[in-house]
């Protein structure tokens, strides 16, 4: 197995800039789904895993790349420049982390080559209605009955939870002490009887998200992951390994590329007007770009991130925001749901920019739950 770390940025750059572009088919480039099933990327997801490319933080040990934060740093931003698609990564970004952090070696051996081959497709079973932002307060309960946790309750916005056969799950096994230190992680697999899944469709029919009820499902305690009551502490290790990447300016440049696009075919540039709003929104992408990657050095210099990262989401994806509500006004009528407009070289889906814009300011911690983060951990400011 190539030892990836001795190669300088440059060299690692090159090689992985070019077997991506060999290897990720032309149909999965720049997909209108930004979050699609396996079966509609499997090709692409068994690629990566053949390559030995698909788990780039994980150890050697265990299947993984190893790769330093700095040349995982390329590797995310090379993925993202060729365009390629988000694979069902629950289990790559987070339950393997949560494994080799906390996990027996048993489920180590056992969950880990089960990810890499594609035999388990993993989703996160955190938020609870009326439970979302406030994730402490959660309900779903796990009651240890003999060999078995026995767990009932409700989750919601369960992102890929029709196409999953196994979810990583808070539950509250404690309802007698502060509610962030009565809370257990268990690894659940959704064939259990009493699981079910119920989809979620939004505006475009695409269905993400789901409800996943728990009827007297019972979890072998092996399935328990840490110690008891710990899970609060293990959710929050976790989290944090997605924090820099939802703070990227990737969407906010493919979206402004795609104004400039509609722009230059509707000659909105030889408007004043409009040229100040773009000129504003292009600004503002410049900052952000030097804000991430001020924060990504931070990464590559092997240190960690401090809570002053929430600003990167916050900025991120209220910027997506604007680009694309700028877009749907440019386009006027022709923004319709189901149609890009075509426009010489290529076409601008102005709509389903617009409609994807929506989520990334809720999912990973609202904006503002970010900003209370901002208020507590950084400002100081009363609670």
């Amino acid at each position: 197995m190539a030892d990836w770390n001795s190669l300088s940025d440059q060299e690692f750059r090159q090689i992985f800039r070019t077997w991506v572009l060999e290897n990720c088919p032309d149909e999965f480039r720049y997909m209108r789904k930004q979050r699609p099933l396996y079966e509609e990327v499997k090709d692409w997801y068994q690629a990566l895993s053949k390559q030995g490319w698909l788990a780039p933080m994980w150890p050697k040990e265990y299947g993984g790349m190893g790769l330093t934060p700095a040349k995982h740093m390329i590797y995310v931003e090379e993925w993202a420049k060729a365009g390629c698609p988000r694979i069902p990564d629950h289990g790559i970004s987070l339950v393997g982390p949560l494994l080799l952090n906390y996990g027996t070696e048993a489920q180590k051996q056992y969950y880990l080559p089960r990810i890499l081959s594609g035999e388990d497709i993993w989703c996160q079973g955190y938020s609870e209605p009326n439970s979302g932002s406030d994730l402490a307060s959660l309900r779903t309960s796990a009651e240890l009955d003999g060999e078995d946790f026995v767990v009932n309750g409700q989750k919601i916005w369960t992102t890929l939870g029709s196409c999953a056969n196994l979810i990583f799950l808070l539950v509250r096994t404690d309802k007698n002490v502060k509610k962030q230190k009565g809370i257990s992680v268990l690894l659940v697999d959704m064939t259990t009887p009493g699981v079910e899944v119920r989809p979620i469709e939004n505006l475009r029919g695409e269905k993400d998200f789901c409800e996943v009820f728990f009827d007297n499902v019972r979890v072998p305690k092996e399935n328990l992951v840490g110690e008891l009551n710990q899970g609060w502490t293990i959710a929050k290790s976790v989290l944090g390994h997605e924090r820099i990447f939802l703070g990227s300016p990737i969407r906010a440049e493919l979206a402004l590329g795609r104004l400039d696009k509609l722009a230059e075919h509707k000659k909105a540039f030889e408007d004043s007007a409009f040229l100040s709003r773009y000129a504003k929104l292009r600004l503002d992408l410049y900052d952000l770009s030097s804000s991430f990657e001020r924060y990504a050095k931070v990464l590559r210099e092997g240190k960690h991130l401090g809570a002053d990262v929430s600003i990167l989401k916050i900025v991120a994806t209220e910027l997506y925001q604007r680009i694309t509500e700028e877009t749907l006004v440019l386009a006027g009528a022709d923004a319709r749901l189901d149609d890009d407009i075509e426009i010489e070289g290529g076409a601008v889906d102005a709509m389903n920019l617009f409609l994807d814009a929506r989520a990334p300011a809720i999912f990973g911690g609202s904006n503002e739950i970010q900003r209370n983060i901002l208020a507590k951990a950084v400002l100081n400011l009363p609670t």
